[in-house]
């Protein structure tokens, strides 16, 4: 395990596997760069990877007043490590951090992997509703200290059936997830929650970098209309599904999609 130093002073731990290309890996909300470490291994055998805790998880530190501001200047204090520019993958809530990241960071190559916005339009009426709930629910439980009722109500949300849940209140994990529960509140700022979470085509307009968006073919179809609504708004945006897959995707199946991508 290293340690980068980011702007605030906040202390953010990563492995560097491999060599070649650098590649940091974004993981996604409740994810510790443990959950990550597989898409990181697989990754190494190509390029040099930076596998990392966001702040408030794992080995890294957090600093109060958060802002999402601040988890962008990690991902730069870890670019700055890289050599001065890196390509970033990115995965699930942590794809809307790095689609932010990518406004004013020197990232040469981004995928976003299933980024979970809201669709646009009426299509995406009763998702903006759940967002909107789930940002209030939330405040007041974290408000409380609740930890483990901030992890189920995540959980509940994103549709994880409740035998589920009790499986995993009863592993170590579960504890682990409590420790990352305040942590809930900064992926919900990310998205934008608390506005319904809509697709950031406004932000999207303005990206240059090339990008890949990512979508299981076997994921919900609102998921890929969202991939899909994000790639056309990106100027240099492609999509790209990938069949028989879901939000999550074995590193054997995915790592060759990034690898041609970064590589290319």
């Amino acid at each position: 395990m290293r340690k980068v130093t980011s702007s605030d002073g906040t202390s953010i731990a990563f492995d560097r596997l491999g060599d070649g290309p650098p590649v940091i890996v974004v993981g996604g909300q409740l994810c510790d760069r443990a959950l990550t470490r597989p898409t990181a291994e697989e990754l190494a055998k190509h390029f040099t990877t930076f596998n990392y805790d966001r702040r408030g998880r794992g080995d890294s530190g957090d600093t109060q007043p958060y802002a999402v501001q601040r988890e962008i200047e990690d991902i730069g204090a870890l670019i700055t490590e890289a050599g001065g520019t890196a390509s970033v993958y990115a995965h699930s809530s942590g794809a809307a951090l790095a689609l932010r990241a990518a406004a004013g960071l020197l990232i040469s190559k981004l995928v976003l992997h299933e980024p979970p916005y809201a669709p646009l339009g009426l299509d995406g009426e009763e998702m903006r509703r759940i967002a909107r709930e789930y940002a209030e629910d939330l405040e007041v439980i974290l408000s409380e200290s609740r930890w483990g009722d901030a992890v189920e109500l995540f959980f509940a949300t994103v549709g994880m059936p409740w035998e589920m849940v009790d499986g995993i209140r009863h592993t170590p994990r579960w504890a682990e997830l409590e420790a990352m529960a305040p942590t809930t509140a900064y992926d919900s700022e990310i998205m934008s929650d608390s506005t319904g979470g809509t697709v950031p085509t406004d932000l999207a307009r303005r990206m240059t970098t090339e990008t890949l968006v990512l979508v299981g073919g076997a994921s919900p179809q609102w998921m890929i209309d969202v991939s899909r609504q994000l790639a056309d708004a990106l100027p240099n945006g492609t999509h790209m599904i990938l069949e028989g897959q879901e939000h999550v995707v074995p590193p054997k199946v995915l790592v060759p999609v990034l690898k041609e991508f970064f590589a290319g």
